[in-house]
């Protein structure tokens, strides 16, 4: 059976007819930007315990610490995508670099309490921006019918995070508390002086006009932007919310050791974000609306199956790694639509919202989540109301976006 293809939209003012030469290279510089970047915006995660017992915190202030960057790196990148579409990438990429540099050598070598912690983790929000630079990126660099891989591979530097969960503990272990930190800073260092060199816009990008809170203010207001940020927030704030609570689920529910529990937790990551350039890649080739009525479905039924705890090996282990594999193509397929749906000079505006939706997408459910267990000592209904929320983002997908897609 041939693939369904999706009705092609009109070509718009700055889209290329084909790729450029040079945008497999801009795509690889953005990617390795965005990863780098996001490895200094998750240092603080990995080191919670050892920072709870060296500053003697309570819970709530090692939560509150390690949420602070996420926070800001969340928000933040809906000013910078606003930026992004007047200044562009060139310069945006190593500025951002270079100023999420200071905060990561100072939390390495001056900060000493939590305050000190907190003015930090609050600087290096930064990192976490990058996102919303890279989008209308590589969106300006690719034709309509090649955004959906490339901006799936483009995100796939999400896996940052990754990086510095498997390396931030060892490496303090290894080599004293300030390495860690060192080493990012280097590199970001190293991205910045490549980018300033290497990255150029694309010549013939479309340029925003207008100021920045007034550009802010029409991006609110586009009712795209409230819809995709909606998807968004499900998707990829379900994967972040697995990533933050599924070590504590798997130590609560089955008695696994905490390294255990990581490890796998790690596994969950890893398939995700190999998952996101699929969801665009698909999208390029079938109806990304459909694709996401499907992935949304996906999600909704294997929740309902994680509802009941069913033996960790193999139903259990199956039914999360269904899970992350749906959530990671479902984020690249948000930002397909993002790419068919919304003028270029308005993608990094947009993106800068919708991607702040995903981020702080994946604060709820972990709240949410230790709420009912501890007010009924299982996960049931958590897992049934994410369960809910991927049905309404099913009937969102298939019926508003469906008619905006058309």
């Amino acid at each position: 059976m041939e693939p369904v293809v999706t009705k092609s939209l009109p070509r718009q003012p700055g889209s290329p007819a084909r790729p450029d030469a040079r945008a497999g290279l801009m795509l690889a510089m953005a990617t390795a930007g965005f990863a780098v970047t996001f490895w200094a915006w998750a240092l603080l995660s990995p080191l919670g315990a050892t920072l709870r017992d060296q500053l003697q915190l309570s819970s709530l202030q090692q939560a509150v610490l390690v949420a602070v960057p996420v926070i800001v790196g969340s928000l933040g990148r809906i000013p910078v995508g606003a930026l992004t579409d007047r200044l562009g990438a060139r310069r945006m990429f190593p500025v951002v670099a270079l100023l999420t540099a200071v905060p990561v050598l100072y939390l390495g070598h001056g900060a000493t309490s939590l305050t000190g912690y907190l003015v930090g983790g609050f600087f290096l929000g930064l990192g976490g921006t990058t996102f919303a630079i890279g989008i209308p990126f590589v969106n300006a660099w690719y034709p309509p019918r090649r955004r959906g891989l490339a901006l799936g591979i483009f995100g796939a530097g999400m896996g940052g995070t990754a990086i510095s969960a498997f390396s931030t503990v060892q490496l303090t272990k290894a080599f004293g508390h300030s390495f860690p930190f060192d080493v990012v800073a280097a590199v970001l260092a190293g991205y910045a002086v490549l980018a300033f060199f290497v990255l150029r816009d694309r010549p013939d990008r479309p340029h925003a006009t207008g100021s920045l809170l007034g550009r802010l203010a029409m991006a609110l207001r586009m009712p795209v932007t409230s819809q995709l940020s909606a998807l968004y927030a499900v998707a990829f704030g379900g994967f972040v919310a697995f990533s933050v609570y599924l070590p504590t689920y798997l130590v609560t529910s089955f008695g696994l050791d905490r390294g255990d529990a990581a490890l796998r937790t790690a596994g969950f990551v890893v398939l995700a974000v190999a998952m996101r350039p699929v969801g665009g890649w698909l999208s390029d080739r079938l109806d990304p609306v459909k694709l996401l009525v499907a992935v949304f479905a996906v999600v909704g039924v294997l929740a309902l199956g994680a509802a009941f705890e069913p033996p960790l090996v193999p139903v259990g282990t199956a039914l999360f790694l269904g899970l992350a594999g749906a959530l990671g193509t479902g984020t690249g397929a948000v930002f397909a639509l993002v790419a068919r749906l919304v003028a270029p000079t308005e993608v990094g505006a947009v993106t800068g919202v919708v991607g702040a939706a995903g981020g702080l997408g994946g604060f709820f459910p972990p709240l949410v989540m230790g709420a009912v267990y501890s007010a009924t000592g299982a996960y049931l209904l958590g897992f049934v109301l994410l369960a809910a929320t991927a049905a309404g983002a099913g009937v969102l997908t298939a019926t508003v976006i469906r008619r905006r897609a058309a």
